[in-house]
Formats: structure tokens, C-alpha cells, sequence
């Protein structure tokens, strides 16, 4: 799962085409993702960004497709710094087709994109 987080939150601020949108979902075999249409895939990026550019602590920006009623949510658990890069942990809800998945991340800015951060550079987070 920290791929496929790592994967939509590394595409670029605006996918360029549905094709684009098809490579990515390819790699995400396996996972609830996976069932997501290019209209998912945009909405979850979408709010991916926004809690990570401007949500607060404990704030829980949710997203849903009417059209396949897939759906999530992204709640910013909180703030935090790592040798001096800002740093979030997010909680992350999908669901798709009867699948659900929740797992929480921690993230941090490096040359002004959201990295997924290892559990060993942990130890040195604040």
C-alpha cells in the first residue's frame, strides 16, 4: 500500500490524460485503487493534495464518485518535522466495489514533493 500511496501522490498536479491516468492504475494491481476509474483517481488525488498543502490537524477531507460511488477519505493526523523537513502522517480510507482499505502514512517534503518517509527515519522525527 505505501507504493500505490507513494504512486498517486507523486503524480504530476495535473494528470494530462486518461491514458496517463490507465499507466498508473496498472500499477496498482491488487489494491483497492485498482478498481478506481480515471474520475476516482482524480478526485483521490485531488483531495490527497489538499490535505497535504492545507488541511489541519484531525481534519478529514472526503471525496466520492456518484457515478461508481467509490469513495474515501484523508484525515491529516498531524504535523511534524524530520530533520528539518515538514512532515505529516495521514490516515487514508478507500473504498471500491465492496473493498475497503485503511492504512496511515507519513510523508515529508523533500525538493518540494510529498515523499512517503521509512520507518527508520523515524527515530529522528520530532
Amino acid at each position: 500500500m505505501k507504493i500505490i500511496l507513494s504512486l498517486l501522490l507523486s503524480l504530476p498536479l495535473v494528470l494530462a490524460s486518461a491514458l496517463a491516468q490507465a499507466q498508473y492504475a496498472a500499477l496498482l494491481k491488487g489494491a483497492v485503487a485498482e478498481r478506481f476509474d480515471d474520475e476516482d483517481l482524480r478526485m483521490f488525488v485531488d483531495t490527497a493534495r489538499k490535505a497535504l498543502y492545507s488541511a489541519a490537524e484531525n481534519e478529514t477531507l472526503k471525496w466520492q464518485n456518484p457515478k461508481t460511488r467509490h469513495g474515501g477519505e484523508i484525515t491529516l493526523l498531524r504535523n511534524f518535522e524530520s530533520k528539518g523537513r515538514a512532515c505529516k502522517e495521514v490516515k487514508v480510507f478507500n473504498q471500491a466495489q465492496g473493498r475497503k482499505a485503511t492504512n496511515n502514512f507519513d510523508l515529508c517534503q523533500v525538493d518540494g514533493k510529498w515523499r512517503l518517509l521509512g520507518s527508520s527515519q523515524l527515530k529522528n522525527a520530532k
